[in-house]
C-alpha cells in the first residue's frame, strides 16, 4: 500500500499543476464561446411580444386566420413559430392545434436550452478542478519539505521555505482560477434559463389566445365538439319504433 501511495504521489508531483491550469483555460474558452453564441441566438429571436399578441388577438377577433398566420410568420420569435404550428392544424380542431403547439414548443425548448448544460456543469465543477490543483500543489510542497529535511544540509534548509511557498502559491492560483471560471458560467446559466422560462411563458400565453378563439368558433353540423366526433345517439324523434309499440297502438285504436 505504501508503494502505491508513493507512486501516486510521485505522479502527482511530476505532473504538477500546470496541466490543471491548461485544462481550466481550455474550459473557460469553450464556456466563453457558448455564452456568446447563446446570447446572439436569444438576441436574434427577440421581438415585441406584447405588440404581437395585440395584433394576433385583433386578427383572430376579426376572423382573419390567414392574416394572423402572416403576422406570426413575419415574426422571428420562438413564440410565433410555436403558434404557427397550431394555426396550421386549426382546421382539424382544438385538440389537433394544441398537440401541434406542444410538439413545436418542445422543439423550441430544446433549441433554446442547447449547450446550457455545459455552463451549469462547468459552474458546479470548476472550483473542484481548481481544488484538485490545490491538493497537488500542497502535496508537492510537502514533498519539497521532506527532501530538504532528508538532505540535512545547511544551505538546503535555507532554501526550504522558498520552495514550499512557491508550491503553495501555485496551488492557490489553481483554486482562484477555478472560482473565476465558475462565477461567470453560473451567472450566464441562470440568466439564460430566465430567458428560456420567459420565452416559454410567452408561448403559452399566445397559444392559449389561439385555443380560446378556436373554442369559440361555431360547431359544424353533426359534430359534438370542435375537435370532431359525431353524435353517438340519434335524436329521439328520429328513432325507429319497435314492433311491440306498434301493436299496442293498434289495439288502442280498435
Amino acid at each position: 500500500m505504501n508503494s502505491l501511495i508513493e507512486r501516486v504521489k510521485s505522479a502527482m508531483v511530476g505532473l504538477g499543476t500546470g496541466w490543471i491550469l491548461v485544462l481550466m483555460l481550455l474550459l473557460s474558452i469553450i464556456s466563453l464561446a457558448i455564452m456568446l453564441e447563446r446570447a446572439w441566438l436569444y438576441w436574434s429571436l427577440r421581438d415585441d411580444i406584447d405588440g404581437l399578441m395585440r395584433d394576433f388577438g385583433r386578427l383572430l377577433r376579426g376572423g382573419d386566420l390567414a392574416g394572423a398566420r402572416r403576422r406570426l410568420e413575419g415574426s422571428r420569435s420562438a413564440e410565433a413559430a410555436v403558434v404557427v404550428a397550431g394555426l396550421v392544424e386549426a382546421d382539424h380542431g382544438v385538440e389537433s392545434a394544441q398537440e401541434a403547439m406542444e410538439g413545436a414548443s418542445a422543439l423550441q425548448r430544446m433549441k433554446l436550452e442547447k449547450r446550457l448544460a455545459y455552463l451549469g456543469t462547468l459552474g458546479n465543477n470548476a472550483p473542484f478542478i481548481g481544488l484538485l490543483g490545490t491538493v497537488i500543489g500542497i502535496v508537492a510542497a510537502f514533498d519539497e519539505l521532506s527532501k530538504v529535511k532528508m538532505a540535512g544540509a545547511a544551505g538546503s534548509s535555507q532554501l526550504a521555505p522558498e520552495a514550499v511557498m512557491g508550491r503553495i502559491s501555485e496551488a492557490l492560483v489553481a483554486t482562484a482560477i477555478g472560482i473565476l471560471i465558475a462565477i461567470p458560467a453560473v451567472a450566464a446559466y441562470n440568466a439564460f434559463q430566465r430567458v428560456v422560462r420567459g420565452t416559454l411563458a410567452n408561448t403559452d400565453a399566445l397559444g392559449h389566445l389561439l385555443l380560446a378563439h378556436l373554442k369559440a368558433l361555431p360547431l359544424p353540423a353533426g359534430v359534438s365538439s370542435i375537435s370532431g366526433g359525431e353524435d353517438e345517439d340519434p335524436p329521439k324523434a328520429e328513432r325507429t319504433s319497435s314492433p311491440r309499440a306498434d301493436a299496442s297502438e293498434d289495439s288502442e285504436r280498435n
